[in-house]
Order: structure tokens, then C-alpha cells, then sequence
């Protein structure tokens, strides 16, 4: 199996998988955790919480998804390690990464920012086995499975707690979810996901997201990863006591040609020294 048709097998069958999260009024299945006395307690709002719970929820799907399509699947290691699933084809044994990243709707068409992984270690180090399942080139794609949902209205009453028999009237937390399956490329943003790490950030328009209409999509990969491996954030500049070569894609671009003009300036010096020389 190539990479362009696991990307359409995992789409088609992300169409699917709303009736795995959803009840039939589009409602989240998961009202709460329940404990060895039966009493389920509400559950939290808390992304990472969420998060965790969705990624439980679907990977006995994608472990079906896998025997279906003669692929192997392997979870991350270690926590935190990249990518949270690893498919193998069982034939050609390529390797596609696939990070699922869920995310809150905060209007119609706009979410929070999504973290698409550290743009160093493992990313710039790419035949190293560094918090990654195998080294970055190992994998003939990174891909990210989006899972966009919206906040029911009001905010659950945590200190609540309910009986079986009540199941059916407690609230969801969330609601109304949406899938895509992107290349990472095509959902990166040229900025940070975050002030604090050192993450590469999404675009936060939906329909970009569904269609894969990210910054560096129309440039291809080769200049996401060029972008984001030399990418150098305020306070790593400060550390190093040197200015940014850029901020974003248009200064990106600014840099390169200037690099070019360098280049092309030191070769035409070469032959010219080397004409020189060879009067003599």
C-alpha cells in the first residue's frame, strides 16, 4: 500500500466513525466515568481529558481499519513519544504516522490552533530514533486525523453525581464532531501552536482543515520541512545573541532568495579568482 491510497482508505473510513462517538441526536456517547459502586460522575471539559478519551474510544477502530487493509498497527511506546499510531503495510512495509488531534470549534468555522509536534528533536534529526516510534524518515507520511467538536453550552456541574437509572439524563459535555485526514504539511500553520513550546501550529479556519488548505500547501512538503527544521523562535534567538532570519512564510521566502543571491555572488568570485589564476 502507497501513501496516496491509505490516505483515501483512512478518509473513507473516518466518514464512519461518527456513529461510534455520537448518539443518534449528535450527542457524545460518553456521559461520565463510572465507578465499582455504579455512580458516574460527570465528565470534565478539560481538552486534555477529551482528548484521551476520543483516542481511547477510536483505536479499536483503527486496530479493525488495520486488519481490513492488511496493515499492522502499533501504538506510540512512551507516552508523549511521536506518533500516537503506526501503520505498517504488511506487504510493502511502508510506515505511515498518524497523529490524531482533537480540537474545539470556537465559532462555526474556526478552532482553537492544533499543535502538529515539536519542530525539533526527531524532526530535525530524522535517521534518529529520538521520542518517535522510528526515525521521522522511516515514514513514507505523516498524517494528522482531526477530530473537531463543539462545547455543549453550559459548563457540567462536576460535583454531581448520578445513578445508572439516570444515564439517559446526563448531559454530554461535547457534541456535533467533524473528521479530516490531512498530510501534516497540508493543516501546518508558519507559526507556533503554542507560546511556551516549540510546536508547529495548525491553520484555525475548518474548511482549510477538511481540504487540506494550509499555508504550505500549495509550496509542497519540501518547504514545510525546510521552514520549520531552520525555524528559529524570539527567545531561541535570544539565546543565541542573533536576529530571526524570518517570522513567517513571506520572510521565509525573503531569506532564501537572499541566500541564493550569497551563494550565486561567492560562485561567480570562484570563477573569477580561478580565471585569474590561470593567466598567471
Amino acid at each position: 500500500m502507497n501513501k496516496e491510497t491509505f490516505l483515501s482508505k483512512l478518509t473513507e473510513e473516518s466518514e464512519h466513525y461518527n456513529k461510534i462517538l455520537e448518539t443518534d441526536k449528535g450527542d457524545w456517547i460518553v456521559k461520565g466515568f463510572i465507578d465499582s459502586y455504579k455512580k458516574i460522575y460527570t465528565i470534565s471539559i478539560d481538552t486534555k481529558v477529551v482528548s484521551k478519551v476520543i483516542e481511547i474510544l477510536l483505536t479499536p477502530m483503527f486496530e479493525e481499519f488495520a486488519n481490513k487493509n492488511n496493515l499492522t498497527l502499533e501504538t506510540q511506546e512512551k507516552q508523549n513519544h511521536y506518533p500516537d499510531l503506526t501503520f505498517i503495510s504488511n506487504e510493502s512495509r511502508e510506515k505511515f504516522a498518524v497523529d490524531i488531534k482533537t480540537t474545539i470549534r470556537k465559532t462555526k468555522d474556526k478552532i482553537n490552533s492544533m499543535t502538529l509536534g515539536t519542530y525539533q528533536g526527531y524532526f530535525q534529526n530524522r535517521s534518529e530514533k529520538d521520542c518517535i516510534s522510528y526515525p521521522y524518515d522511516d515514514y513514507s507520511a505523516h498524517i494528522v486525523f482531526g477530530v473537531l467538536y463543539s462545547r455543549r453550552e453550559e459548563n457540567p456541574n462536576e460535583k454531581q453525581i448520578f445513578s445508572l437509572d439516570e444515564l439517559e439524563n446526563i448531559p454530554s459535555v461535547i457534541k456535533a464532531f467533524q473528521f479530516f485526514v490531512q498530510e501534516k504539511y497540508k493543516v501546518a500553520s508558519a507559526t507556533k501552536g503554542s507560546g511556551n513550546t516549540r510546536n508547529i501550529g495548525s491553520v484555525t479556519n475548518v474548511d482549510d482543515l477538511i481540504r487540506g488548505n494550509g499555508v504550505f500547501s500549495e509550496f509542497g512538503e519540501e518547504v514545510f520541512d525546510d521552514y520549520w527544521m531552520h525555524y528559529i523562535d524570539q527567545s531561541r534567538a535570544d539565546e543565541l545573541g542573533q536576529s530571526r532570519p524570518y517570522k513567517n512564510i513571506k520572510t521565509y521566502f525573503t531569506y532564501k532568495d537572499s541566500i541564493k543571491e550569497i551563494e550565486e555572488e561567492k560562485k561567480q568570485k570562484a570563477i573569477i579568482k580561478e580565471q585569474s589564476e590561470s593567466d598567471e
